[in-house]
């Protein structure tokens, strides 16, 4: 076992079981083979979907790939990019790609930004054009190619003109099984005291079984006792196009051929251990196949390796592995020379075991355990031989006319809260309060907008330099061993707490979210991304609602990019249900909320599940979120029509006396995002206008007509108190202020997309 290997995370990109295909069964077992030779090495894989449905795979394939969608194919790249993924083992057969014979791979290939190690399952003698071109391209973007013979080899540098020094042969791997005499299995199927043929794989016209049927009457003059199994489901695709017209053809000419009683189909895709028993109970193996360009074949190399004598086609696999009597070869569509062959080698006994044995010691070099240290040394060479490539992209939006007038950006006051190590916690009037040191939660904030100010195309160097700073408190905050953020840092740089409260965690990987899915900067799209991975996992731990809602929210915002996470789809699956049932459990015609008291960051709870069910295409999770945030915005309308929160001095349990003071500009930000987001996803004005009039209430419209926020020093003050405004402008006011004045000029470009214009309440 190497254990010395540097390469720490291989990504396999294909097809990956359930899905019923050769490279799909080849994928799997190559990425298991590599996971149990090299253990200190993580192996995941991204899988393609030829269904809309997809396929329940296993936890090991983290992303999906909709075949015929482009975006998919980035959104992959993005996936394995931001991963810190050190190896890409990239599958390549013609037909499991998108796009024009499966060019859609390319996109994926051109933005990834490490080693790709490609294995070439079909190499063509005389590809079209535009097959030519996507080979081209594919041998161009990949740091080395590995082929399973050596024609295919000869075929890459002849045709397509590969650098020869660039090319792996490899063999296709093969369970390691035991030499064992045919008889031991033959009972489980009964044929015991029959002498077995078998061909096995995913039947299709091309595979020639038509040609061993015909073969059948001359072999059972001299062999009566033979019996022929055709082992495998229908492909798929043949089923998808013809249904099971091919499989009943063969039935039908068995019964005409009167073989049909020395004939045993098996409709069936079968597992590993099962396909051994096959392979063992056979005296012989037919590949029949009528297309000479097949450049490997999965089945042939399981067979020989079994041990097996083997008649078959001289495609181009079989010809090169059966050479030099390793096998018999019978040409193309000859239905008499098959059945020479096999009534050759049954009168052979000899001969027919000097192959199997044969077969079985070449095998040996050709199990999986073999073939995945050949894998690995491709992979240590690309590691060492491969370059990153790069890439910028922004997203523009255009702002055809303004529905009203917002405060200009003022980041001063925020400038001055942030120093080196992050933003400050809390401030003396609009001085910075350094004893009090810094959090996670406003500089997770902080990061989220740096983010919306990139997209508002505000002056980069000051927004870079915040994300810079936020994004680094994000980073030296999570702990490794804990896998928790630290929340509480003094001003001397001493962590306070062992780990934040659940809220901060949620919060961090609402942060971390929107940097994966919104962020142009590639370096925090990496770090974001590394860091959202790591801290997933606990949030289905949390038993906090607050933080399943932030954590929600960040997760919308990843799979922006990355939709085909399937780790971080389930989790949202998870705390969506959640929320739903805590509603459920708590909700009263008279209360339509998910607690029994209204207290901080409220709307965020139905945020989560607008979001969620709009992005899932789940209409009764967007209603139920809809519904819970008409009751809050509703609750927040004064008898003058202001926004008025639930105040922070005793909050609002059901049934108990409502707070109206001390009103936080957290529960304004959270309103403002929430309605938005319903906006968004309805289409209706008047959530666009109850996010307006809780932006309102920073600017003097609320229950004292007194500005929290201070166009003077750009600074939000930290409250409304009965009689008074809290003069002190910390870090969450300021930043609360700062993210709803962002999200209300993004929102404008939403605005400006309807025709009529729309009526903003005053």
């Amino acid at each position: 076992m190497n254990t010395s290997s540097k390469v720490r995370k291989i990504a396999f990109v294909g097809d990956h079981l359930p899905r019923k295909c050769g490279i799909a069964t080849f994928t799997s077992d190559l990425l298991a083979a590599v996971a149990a030779a090299h253990p200190q090495s993580e192996c995941l894989a991204v899988s393609v979907n030829d269904l809309p449905a997809g396929y329940e795979y296993p936890d090991v394939v983290r992303f999906e790939i909709e075949e015929q969608d482009l975006s998919s194919y980035l959104r992959a790249a993005d996936f394995l990019n931001i991963s810190n993924v050190d190896i890409v083992c990239l599958q390549h057969e013609f037909g499991i790609y998108g796009g024009p014979v499966g060019g859609h791979i390319l996109a994926l290939l051109r933005e990834l930004r490490m080693p790709v190690v490609t294995t070439l399952h079909t190499v063509l003698r005389e590809p079209r054009a535009d097959q030519r071109r996507v080979m081209e391209g594919i041998i161009s973007l990949s740091t080395r190619l590995v082929v399973m013979v050596e024609r295919g080899r000869q075929m890459l540098e002849e045709i397509y003109h590969a650098p020869p020094a660039k090319i792996d042969l490899i063999p296709h791997g093969i369970p390691d099984v035991g030499f064992v005499d045919p008889t031991y299995f033959k009972d489980q199927f009964g044929v015991e005291g029959r002498v077995v043929l078998l061909t096995f794989g995913l039947l299709s016209p091309n595979k020639g079984i038509e040609n061993v049927l015909k073969a059948l009457p001359e072999i059972l003059a001299e062999f009566p006792e033979v019996v022929y199994i055709v082992l495998g489901a229908t492909h798929p695709n043949e089923v998808r196009e013809h249904g099971e017209a091919y499989r009943l053809s063969l039935e039908i000419l068995a019964k005409r051929l009167k073989v049909d009683k020395n004939v045993i189909f098996y409709n069936q895709f079968v597992d590993l251990e099962s396909l051994k028993e096959f392979i063992g109970a056979a005296d012989l193996y037919i590949t029949p196949y009528l297309n000479e360009a097949q450049i490997t074949s999965g089945t042939l190399a399981y067979a020989f390796g079994a041990g097996k004598a083997v008649v078959s086609t001289p495609y181009w696999h079989a010809a090169e592995l059966l050479a030099d009597d390793r096998g018999a070869l019978a040409p193309f569509g000859d239905a008499p020379a098959i059945a020479r062959e096999v009534t050759g080698l049954l009168r052979d006994d000899n001969r027919r075991h000097a192959m199997r044995k044969n077969a079985y010691k070449i095998g040996r070099e050709m199990v999986w355990s073999s073939v995945a240290q050949m894998y690995m040394r491709s992979f240590e060479c690309s590691r060492m031989e491969g370059a990153v490539r790069t890439r910028r992209f922004l997203a523009t939006k255009t702002l055809d006319r303004k529905p009203r007038e917002l405060p200009p950006m003022n980041l001063s006051h925020l400038s001055r809260m942030t120093d080196s190590t992050g933003v400050f916690q809390h401030a003396v009037f609009s001085i910075p309060n350094f004893s009090e040191g810094y959090c996670t939660d406003d500089n997770a904030r902080a990061f989220v907008l740096a983010v919306l100010l990139s997209e508002l195309r505000e002056d980069p160097e000051p927004v870079r330099a915040l994300a810079t700073t936020s994004g680094a408190f994000l980073h030296h905050a999570f702990d490794l061993r804990a896998k928790r953020f630290h929340n509480l840092l003094s001003f001397d740089r001493r962590w306070l707490d062992e780990v934040g409260s659940e809220d901060c965690q949620g919060r961090a990987l609402w942060a971390l979210g929107i940097g994966v899915g919104r962020s142009p900067f590639r370096s925090f799209q990496m770090m974001a991304g590394q860091l959202f991975a790591l801290a997933l996992p606990a949030l289905t731990g949390f038993t906090s609602p607050r933080a399943w809602a932030f954590g929600l929210i960040g997760i919308h915002e990843y799979l922006r990019r990355l939709s085909g996470d399937s780790l971080v789809n389930q989790t949202r699956e998870t705390l969506t249900c959640r929320l739903m049932e805590l509603f459920e459990a708590s909700a009263h015609p008279d209360w339509q909320w998910f607690e029994e008291e209204l207290s901080y960051d409220n709307a965020k709870l139905a945020h989560a599940l607008i979001v969620s069910g709009h992005a899932t295409g789940r209409p009764e999770v967007l209603q139920r979120g809809l519904e819970a945030l008409r009751w809050l915005t509703e609750l927040q309308i004064s008898e003058k029509g202001h926004f008025r929160p639930v105040g922070s001095n005793g909050f609002y349990r059901r049934g108990g006396e409502r707070a109206n003071f001390d009103q936080q500009p957290i529960e304004a930000q959270a309103t403002v995002s929430a309605c938005l987001e319903a906006y968004r996803a309805t289409s209706d004005v008047w959530w666009y206008e109850q996010a307006q009039r809780a932006f309102d209430w920073f600017i003097g419209w609320n229950d004292l007509g007194l500005e929290l926020y201070s166009s003077e020093t750009g600074g939000c003050r930290d409250g409304l108190h009965v009689d008074r405004v809290n003069g002190n402008q910390g870090a969450e006011s300021t930043l609360a202020f700062l993210l709803s004045l962002a999200e209300m000029q993004l929102a404008q470009n939403i605005v400006t997309s309807f025709r009529e214009p729309i009526a903003i309440a005053d």
